[in-house]
């Protein structure tokens, strides 16, 4: 299979593509590829995202609450409670654009390794399996195609809705989003698209163990079910822990 043919029949044929990449011999450009489509994407979203007034709106409102929940809890006085929004107001959209376009560029060459480490890991102590480190990445990077749909996805759900935190999960049935709220933040896992890359990420695991799709997928989804929730309580733990 070529390379534009695994990269368009993942969304079809995902276990046919990772049966090629089991087969075959090292190609870099099966996590290359992808990186750079999705970074690219990611680019472009942010830029239309942050051209929107009402999503700076937002994005300003949302500063200026976390600042005062700061100023509250320290007990500044009013001149250093001024002195904190004005830097807030001034340094808080600029913070969140170079955020907005570094963090992609960095998590979509980190993730791969990550992930294959994931892989490669459970392959060689849960089912027993020897296959080459490189081949756990090369299916993390060709399953991040669905990373780059799911990114075209948010970014348009963000333009119509006009919320910065729209996603195709249960966070569309709020009406305000709170990025502090453990509750949001949980129904934000309900998104498909990401259950959709897990997906075949345990389909690539399954091809490269020789196991089922089945087991491999209980481990797969296991494991990004238990980081995401300790996020979620490790939040919520330090909110409780700074009202103190």
């Amino acid at each position: 299979m070529s390379l534009p043919s695994r990269l368009f029949n993942l969304f079809a044929t995902p276990g046919e593509v990772m049966d090629d990449v089991a087969r075959s011999g090292p190609a870099a450009g099966n996590w290359v590829a992808p990186a750079l489509l999705l970074i690219l994407v990611s680019w472009v979203g942010a830029w239309l995202v942050f051209s929107q007034p009402a999503i700076q709106q937002q994005l300003s409102e949302i500063t200026s609450q976390a600042i005062e929940k700061q100023i509250a809890g320290q007990k500044m006085s009013e001149q250093q409670a001024e002195q904190v929004r004005n830097a807030a107001e001034k340094w808080g959209l600029i913070g969140a654009k170079v955020s907005a376009y570094a963090a992609p560029a960095a998590l979509a060459f980190a993730v791969p390794f990550l992930w294959g480490l994931v892989l490669w890991l459970m392959g060689r102590n849960v089912f027993k399996r020897d296959f080459p480190f490189m081949k756990a990445v090369e299916v993390v990077g060709l399953a991040a195609m669905i990373d780059v749909l799911e990114t075209i996805v948010r970014t348009l759900l963000i333009l119509v809705t006009g919320n910065l935190f729209a996603s195709p999960s249960l966070v569309l049935l709020l009406r305000n989003y709170d990025p502090q709220n453990p509750v949001h933040n949980l129904l934000a896992l309900t998104n498909v698209l990401v259950w959709w890359l897990l997906a075949v990420r345990a389909v690539g695991l399954a091809r490269l163990a020789a196991v089922s799709f089945a087991r491999a997928a209980a481990w797969v989804f296991g494991i990004w079910l238990l980081y995401s929730t300790s996020m979620v309580g490790l939040g919520f733990a330090m909110q409780a822990l700074f009202k103190r």
